[in-house]
């Protein structure tokens, strides 16, 4: 089976400088600390996209300003632009994103993730598939699948 790429020739951005966050000045360990959004920035900024070794960030698939956080409400909207409009890997990015957040984030967040409007040729499938618990769940039991975003979210040391 030959293998082709849907972006073979991707651009690759420089990676953000990130500033160094300090510790919380309150003692009371049992104080909930407000997300913003940089923090989820800071999750999902190294995610390797599934075709090549570069992150997420490099090639500009997700930035800070795509990033939504009411944390009042425990939400937060991720909105991703793939880095073709025909990307046959929007789905499986999107898969990354949500369960990065959901193995980072406190379980009382509702997390939504999106395709830019007009990124993709499939925006609204992806859209529909990847903000279904069931079809969540369902990735989640297929090997292949979970072993390829295992791949994606493992942490890189260059």
């Amino acid at each position: 089976m030959v293998y082709e790429f849907f972006n073979a020739n991707p651009v690759v951005y420089k990676k953000k400088e990130r500033q160094v966050r300090g510790a919380p000045s309150d003692t009371d360990e049992s104080a909930v600390e407000p997300i913003d959004h940089l923090e989820v920035f800071d999750h999902l900024r190294n995610i390797k996209d599934p075709e090549h070794h570069y992150s997420l960030e490099e090639l500009r698939v997700i930035s800070e300003d795509a990033i939504e956080v009411e944390d009042h409400c425990s939400f937060v909207r991720v909105t991703f632009t793939p880095t073709v409009n025909s990307c046959g890997m929007a789905l499986v990015i999107a898969l990354c994103l949500r369960m990065k957040l959901m193995r980072s984030l406190p379980s009382r967040y509702k997390v939504d993730i999106r395709v830019a409007p007009g990124s993709h040729s499939d925006e609204a499938i992806v859209n529909k598939q990847v903000n279904d618990k069931e079809r969540v769940a369902a990735s989640q039991e297929q090997p292949l699948i979970l072993d390829l975003i295992d791949r994606c979210l493992a942490p890189s040391y260059d």
